[in-house]
């Protein structure tokens, strides 16, 4: 049920329309909670539907115009409930953590060259999420929503460094690995 209230969040930050607020998702809300282009629209059209957004009336009506959309006072009213209401954490599900321990009994071929992948691509994620708050949040921008939203982006931050720290320990354990029988050892850092 989150993607509504995500498109709520947008909604209320700045009306749009459906092509705009899928390149919004994919600048910002898309980091924490990703949605393509034809789930934003059938979600808009749920939304308007459910009496909780609506499509602004335009200047120059034209065949085929984009609609942009605002939040009504339901969607606010919505949002503000789902906002406030208690959610449990939902349990981690992780493919790389499934085969890690799938390894153990199968063996570790092609996973540490794949490790190092994974090392590369959160360490270009940290390094964009640092780029969009050196951007967004220089010293002094401390107004309540850009701390909350300043909070948001350090959760980005935080698990991309932490993933970035548990996958240099990972490598260096499969550094430590006896190589599979009738091979030999790779050099140090090699597969």
């Amino acid at each position: 049920m989150s993607l509504p209230h995500a498109i709520l969040t947008a909604l209320l930050e700045k009306p749009s329309a459906g092509l705009e607020l899928t390149r919004r998702f994919d600048r910002s809300i898309g980091y924490f909670w990703s949605a393509t282009h034809q789930q934003i629209y059938r979600e808009l059209g749920k939304l308007e539907a459910e009496g909780l957004i609506r499509a602004l009336p335009s200047e120059h009506p034209a065949r085929g115009q984009k609609k942009a959309y605002e939040v009504l006072p339901a969607g606010r009213e919505e949002l503000a409930r789902w906002t406030a209401a208690s959610q449990d954490p939902k349990p981690h599900r992780d493919v790389m953590l499934l085969r890690l321990r799938a390894a153990a009994v199968v063996g570790t071929e092609g996973l540490q060259a794949d490790l190092r992948r994974h090392r590369e691509l959160h360490e270009r994620q940290l390094e964009t999420y640092r780029e969009i708050e050196r951007r967004d949040f220089p010293p002094g921008k401390d107004g309540p929503q850009d701390r909350l939203r300043h909070l948001v982006l350090r959760a980005g931050i935080d698990l991309e460094t932490f993933w970035t720290q548990w996958l240099d320990h990972a490598l260096s354990e499969f550094d430590r690995l006896p190589p599979p029988e009738g091979q030999e050892p790779p050099p140090a850092g090699k597969d």
